[in-house]
């Protein structure tokens, strides 16, 4: 049982963390927010007070002013957070994502599809076996098949699909392209290898991630038993190799360095889009979502402004596209 356990360790530990798509995080379920920015309770409360002695037509003009007004917020928030869809033409209608549920990168990837409302189904890949993916020369995930297409590598999957979808915005003729393009590297050169050092950074920790992989991910009933002990001490010491080839001396001081400096770049902007999100947001909220109901994600929350912008990015986002199968 031991050597059993050591190989299944081994093995999910190499899977996990193979190049740059393999991945290692986990994810709590998501919790639906849909708060209305720029609420209007305050104001609204002190006309109240100084109306109060006025007189009834004056209070039912008032009235109707504090209506008009939240009317008019209600709907400046719905044209800011109004999503713009691809034309009806230009979805595909057949998307497939073979993912980890907790991979950071295939987390990227779903949230493009679910912000532009592309419908796909998901196929959970064993880590272990990887037998969902023997058909493909190409070993890691995410993979993306769109109409019998084959997309590979984070990064190159939403180019192509923007490029498919999007064809009067390809990612190549965006105004902003360089401001857009240096943040999207950022993720995948540095954000992304802040996160399993935080995730794993102790062993309640450890525990806590891999109880969600071991619950939601594809695993024998053996598997689940072996992997959540054995994957949980191996991802704790791999995390600390991590930490030093990245040249990380304090985890969490690091994520919230990272957390900071995203929320100085958007400059007072509602989203680094500006009124809308663009692939530099969604890269962000992808890479982020795995983790923001760990303690790693409260404590980033917690600590640092982000949660204002990642709150307004789960609306602007909204409910996931996957189709249930």
């Amino acid at each position: 049982m031991r050597r059993a356990s050591t190989l299944a360790a081994s093995a999910l530990s190499r899977a996990l963390l193979s190049a740059n798509e393999g991945c290692a995080t986990t994810v709590q379920p998501r919790l639906l927010q849909a708060a209305l920015y720029g609420t209007t309770t305050s104001s609204t409360r002190r006309w109240w007070s100084s109306s109060i002695s006025g007189s009834a037509k004056a209070v039912s003009l008032g009235l109707a002013g504090a209506l008009a007004t939240v009317a008019g917020v209600a709907t400046l928030s719905q044209e800011v957070y109004a999503k713009e869809p691809p034309s009806p033409e230009a979805v595909p209608k057949d998307v497939i994502l073979y993912q980890y549920e907790a991979c950071p990168f295939c987390n990227k990837v779903k949230a493009v599809l679910d912000y532009y409302d592309i419908p796909y189904k998901v196929v959970e890949v064993n880590p272990i076996s990887k037998k969902e993916i023997k058909w493909s020369d190409y070993k890691k995930v995410p993979i993306l098949m769109v109409d019998g297409e084959q997309l590979v590598d984070s990064s190159a999957i939403i180019d192509k699909l923007c490029n498919k979808i999007l064809p009067e915005k390809s990612t190549n003729s965006v105004p902003d392209d360089n401001e857009e393009k240096k943040w999207r590297q950022w993720v995948d050169n540095h954000l992304v290898h802040i996160l399993s050092p935080n995730i794993y950074r102790n062993t309640s920790e450890a525990l806590e991630s891999f109880d969600y992989i071991t619950s939601n991910g594809n695993f024998t009933f053996t598997e689940k038993i072996t992997v959540k002990y054995a994957g949980a001490a191996a991802m704790y010491f791999v995390s600390k190799n991590l930490k030093k080839k990245y040249n990380i001396f304090d985890e969490r001081a690091a994520l919230y360095e990272a957390a900071e400096t995203w929320v100085d770049e958007l400059k007072g902007r509602e989203f680094l889009g500006g009124s809308k999100p663009n692939l530099a947001d969604l890269a962000v909220f992808g890479v982020l979502r795995p983790i923001r109901y760990l303690r790693s994600g409260r404590d980033m929350v917690e600590h640092t402004r982000i949660g204002e912008w990642y709150s307004r990015m789960e609306h602007a986002v909204g409910e996931s596209s996957r189709i249930k199968t």
